[in-house]
């Protein structure tokens, strides 16, 4: 049985990773419009992966994609190939937890993400070394040892990219889905790809098709099944970040202060900044730091063309907040008065504009559509669906592809995900 997955990022990667362990690789065909793969959220993103932070009915598939992550490393070289790090987290003065039902409410209301940790405050004698100190704030640490964990995003998707094509799954891009090939009674056979370069067109056989698309995922379901009666409300939230260097921050600190763990600090500081920056030490000595967001900025027609919604202002202002976080603390400057200068010793290594799948619930939609939403429209083995991750994408994608491989081959999910169907 032929399976085409529309979404070439971590989500649909994740799912020809793990469908192609047990199904011919060579009928798993992944359809992406970008020329260049994992240059959105899957790319750029921060890579911080918790067990337990999130809504009951999250809350299986986020501790199954945990355990998947820590074991992929263990058997692939995960620390030295993208970066896998255990790790803690750290909170920089966040407001007490207030344990919202939802578990997102902070990505709604513009706090932060620590009031969703699942572990208890803890005073801590010594701050990250790489953080200025802040005045009136005192570092805490927010997670359980060994339930939060860090990786390079694109260098995991690189890896689990690398061996799909090794096992022969192929690749499509940059590619669109522009059409179902319908047979008797209306089933699904096959759909209708164009090459976005060559305009060319093929068809490609189809027993399961899957919709994994990110913030354009609802735009395929209509185009692909104009009649269906399913809207999946997703909406694009885009978010700046930075990569840097700090001398405060070396490979001897991560690997002897630190004993190569990773740092993970969510902070309200500086109050007058107007977003909650978060920042993440990363193998190689790096430092991500995001936080400002925004649903402002329209969703491109593909993800690589990106870097032409990006506001050098914005980026600028989290370039600031990033020299008073991360900066060198200027001479005559005091620890003890809001009076602080820094001075830019910070070398950014990449700037980035990403845009995330967040969804209206706070949940992904993760599972089969059934056929009378799809407007009559079937494929012989299903129509399924993995969206809306926000920016839990890569914490849970490995979890999320094992699922949906699971639900494609008929047997049991290893999480439960019934809280989180269409």
């Amino acid at each position: 049985m032929a399976t085409v997955i529309l979404g070439g990022g971590i989500i649909g990667t994740s799912i020809a990773y793990y469908l192609s362990e047990s199904q011919p690789a060579e009928n798993i065909h992944v359809v992406d419009s970008s020329s260049k793969l994992f240059c959105s959220a899957s790319g750029y993103a921060a890579g911080f992966m918790a067990r337990d932070w999130f809504a009951p009915s999250l809350a299986p598939l986020g501790d199954l994609s945990f355990r998947l992550h820590e074991t992929l490393a263990a058997e692939n070289g995960g620390a030295e190939k993208w970066g896998y790090m255990k790790g803690s987290a750290l909170s920089l003065g966040v407001a007490k937890k207030k344990g919202g039902k939802r578990g997102d409410d902070w990505l709604r209301t513009g706090t932060s993400r620590a009031e969703t940790a699942a572990g208890s405050e803890q005073s801590i004698s010594e701050p990250p070394s790489w953080l200025t100190r802040q005045h009136g704030a005192e570092v805490e640490k927010i997670s359980e040892d060994d339930d939060t964990a860090q990786v390079d995003p694109l260098r995991l998707c690189s890896f689990l990219l690398d061996a799909c094509m090794e096992r022969g799954v192929k690749i499509h891009n940059p590619a669109k889905a522009t059409s179902l090939a319908p047979g008797e009674n209306g089933a699904v056979t096959g759909v209708k790809i164009e090459n976005l370069e060559t305009k060319a067109e093929t068809i490609i056989a189809c027993s399961n098709l899957i919709i994994c698309a990110g913030p354009w995922t609802q735009r395929v379901i209509q185009e692909l099944f104009p009649i269906a009666k399913v809207s999946l409300p997703i909406y694009s939230l885009a978010g700046y970040s930075l990569v840097l260097r700090s001398p405060r921050y070396t490979v001897e600190h991560e690997q002897t202060t630190y004993k190569g763990r990773s740092q993970a600090l969510f902070t309200t500081y500086p109050p007058s900044c107007g977003f909650c920056p978060e920042l993440f030490s990363r193998q190689g000595a790096e430092v991500y730091i995001a936080g400002l967001n925004t649903t402002q900025i329209p969703l491109p027609e593909r993800a690589d063309d990106y870097h032409k919604s990006m506001e050098q202002k914005e980026m600028d202002r989290l370039k600031a907040v990033s020299v008073r976080l991360l900066g060198k603390l200027a001479e005559g400057s005091s620890e003890a008065t809001d009076e602080i200068t820094n001075i830019d010793d910070l070398e950014v290594l990449r700037e980035g504009l990403c845009f995330r799948p967040a969804s209206e619930r706070g949940t992904p939609f993760v599972g089969k559509i059934e056929d009378d939403l799809l407007g009559g429209v079937k494929a012989a083995g299903g129509v399924y669906v993995a969206a809306g991750h926000g920016p839990w994408g890569i914490s849970l994608s490995l979890g999320t592809g094992k699922v949906i491989a699971e639900m494609v081959r008929g047997v049991t999910p290893s999480a439960d995900v019934s809280g989180l169907g269409v």
